[in-house]
C-alpha cells in the first residue's frame, strides 16, 4: 500500500513539473487590448459634448430628406448655421445680451446665412452667397447685419466688411423659449419669414426668392 501511495505521489509531482515548464515566446503574438488603450489619446482630450448644440436649418424646410425623396429642387433657397444657447433661468435681452450692442445670433461661430439665389430681404436685394448674420438688439427693434467675415469665433466685427442692414420690429413673445431659435416659417414655395425666438422676445426679417 505505501509503494502505491508513493508512485501515485511521484507521477503527481513529475506531471507538476511538466506544467510549470516555461512556454515558448510565441512570435507575432496579437497585441493585448491594454497596450492599444495606452497608443490611444486619453479621452479628455476630445472635445467635450458642446452646451450650445450647432443646428442647421433649410428653406424648404427639412431639403436633404426632401431631396433624397426626388421632391425637392436641384438647391435649396437658403440655409442657416448657429449654435443654440439655453436661457437657464437667466434674463436674457438686456442683461446677458446688451442692448445697442452687437451679438452674433447665438453661440460659438459666427452665425451663417447662405443664400443659393439672389432673394429680397426686407426690401433688399441680396447676391446670392455666405454672409455671417449678426444683429444689434434694442428694446423695441432689431438691426440685423449681412457681412462677410467668414470663418470667424464669436462675432469679429469688422464694420467695413458690412454689405447689408435690416432694421425691424421685436415682438414680446407670449411663450418664453428656452432654446435659442432661428425657423423658416413658410409663407410660399419661395417667400418665409426668417423667425427669431429666445425667451419672450420674437423678431423676423421676410425673404423671398
Amino acid at each position: 500500500m505505501k509503494k502505491i501511495c508513493f508512485i501515485f505521489i511521484l507521477s503527481f509531482l513529475i506531471a507538476g513539473c511538466h506544467d510549470a515548464e516555461e512556454k515558448p515566446e510565441v512570435k507575432n503574438a496579437p497585441v493585448k487590448n491594454d497596450t492599444l488603450r495606452q497608443v490611444l489619446p486619453p479621452a479628455t482630450e476630445y472635445t467635450s459634448p458642446d452646451r450650445s448644440p450647432m443646428d442647421m436649418i433649410y428653406f424648404p424646410a427639412d431639403y436633404p430628406l426632401l431631396k433624397m425623396a426626388g421632391n425637392a429642387p436641384a438647391l435649396p433657397w437658403a440655409r442657416i448655421i448657429y449654435s443654440r444657447p439655453q436661457k437657464q433661468g437667466r434674463k436674457i435681452f438686456g442683461e446677458l445680451i446688451k442692448y445697442n450692442e452687437p451679438w452674433r445670433l447665438g453661440a460659438n461661430e459666427a452665425t451663417e446665412l447662405e443664400l443659393f439665389s439672389a432673394a429680397v430681404i426686407q426690401n433688399k436685394t441680396v447676391k446670392p452667397g455666405r454672409y455671417i448674420i449678426y444683429c444689434i438688439p434694442q428694446e423695441t427693434k432689431w438691426t440685423f447685419i449681412l457681412n462677410s467675415n467668414l470663418y470667424s469665433w464669436g462675432l469679429q466685427q469688422n464694420r467695413q466688411k458690412d454689405l447689408q442692414q435690416f432694421d425691424v420690429p421685436a415682438e414680446k413673445n407670449n411663450n418664453p423659449v428656452d432654446f435659442f431659435t432661428i425657423a423658416f416659417e413658410k409663407k410660399s414655395d419661395k417667400s418665409a419669414d426668417i423667425i427669431f425666438l429666445w425667451d419672450d422676445v420674437k423678431t423676423k426679417l421676410a425673404v423671398s426668392f
